[in-house]
Formats: C-alpha cells, structure tokens, sequence
C-alpha cells in the first residue's frame, strides 16, 4: 500500500502515477472547513482501464465511493478541517497494472486574487481594460492548458488501444502462415505417401 501527502500550497494539484496490481495508492491533503473540493480521475493505461477511488474525511467518514471506473468527477464542500485522504485501488486486479492521473482542486479558483494580489481584485468594477484583457487571456490559457491534458491522455489511450490491435493482428497473421505452412506439409505428405503405396503395389503386381 502506498501513500503520498501532498503539502502543495496551490489550490490544484496535478498527478499521473503507477498503480501495481493488488495494491493501493492514497494521498493526503489538509483542507479547512466550508471549502469547496473537487476529484476528476482517469485511468490512462492498463487491464480494462479501471480502478476503485475513495474519499474520506478527517472523522474516517467515506464520503464518496466507486467501484472499477475508468472515468470519473466529484466535487464537495469540506464540513470538518483536517485531513482528508483519496484512495485509488487496484486489489482487485492479479497481473495488471495501471497507469492514473488525476486533479485535486481545493478552493475556489480566485483567479483574480492570484493575477491582482493588490487588493484591486476586490474592485472589479474598477478594473481597467488592460487587465479586464489580461483575465480573459488567462482564462483562455487556462481552457487551452485543460483541453491539452486530456487530449494528451486521450492520446495515450488510442496509443495503447492501437499498439494492441497492431499486436494482436502480427500474432494472428504469424498463426496463420503456421498453419498454412502446416497444411502444405501435411499435403506433402499425402501425396508422397499416395504415390508411394501406389510404387509398392505396382512393383507387387
């Protein structure tokens, strides 16, 4: 069983790792009270491309549960501060590992806070239109940054999916030249053995 404690002090935290097959994978987070958390996983390579994820609470309290899920979202609001921990599980799997990436966010995404630390955030009416551009270009990036990480897991799976039809199709085509090499030998063989009975009972006669 392995476990990670992430002390990131950002409000995202970002991870693709190795699951072992019969074992389990859990990370820690200390998050306050009334804060909103969100989990988005997917399974990038490995087996049928599942795990079991669990989600629980400082109090030991599961709040979520998911049995073999290749892909999935959820989002809560704290109720207790502490430290609260999500489980990825891949017990149930004898040879198979898997690879997983998913994104804990934690907090709101005050984005203007983070660009403006200021204070002039907490103006917005008085924003100038420098920075009103300055925040859709930082939204646009943001939007850009999401649709390349799933694109690049997405593109990963495709990977994986065609290297084991390619396989799968090379494996196949070798049996059958076996068996066609195997035939013709057989035949061979027939004929050879027909002629040579047929020698035998000329030279009998």
């Amino acid at each position: 069983m392995n476990f990670f404690t992430l002390l990131s002090t950002v409000a995202a935290v970002e991870l693709t790792f190795e699951l072992p097959d019969k074992e389990e994978a859990c990370f820690y987070e200390e998050i306050k009270e009334n804060v909103q958390a969100t989990l988005e996983f997917q399974v990038v390579e490995g087996g049928k491309m599942d795990v079991d994820c669990t989600i629980t609470d400082p109090k030991q309290k599961q709040l979520y549960s998911i049995k073999r899920k290749e892909y999935d979202t959820y989002t809560w609001l704290t109720k207790v501060e502490g430290e609260y921990k999500i489980c990825f599980s891949n017990q149930f799997s004898t040879f198979t590992h898997k690879v997983v990436y998913f994104d804990w966010q934690v907090g709101d995404d005050d984005d203007e806070a983070r660009l403006f630390p200021d204070g002039s955030a907490k103006h917005a009416e008085a924003l100038k239109l420098a920075e009103e551009s300055t925040m859709q270009i930082y939204e646009r990036l943001k939007a850009v940054i999401d649709f390349q990480t799933h694109h690049r897991l997405k593109e990963v799976s495709e990977r994986r999916f065609a290297e084991d039809l390619r396989d799968r199709v090379q494996n196949w085509s070798l049996l059958q030249f076996v068996i066609m090499i195997t035939v013709s030998m057989v035949q061979v063989l027939i004929v050879r053995s027909f002629f040579n009975a047929m020698a035998r009972k000329r030279v009998r006669t």
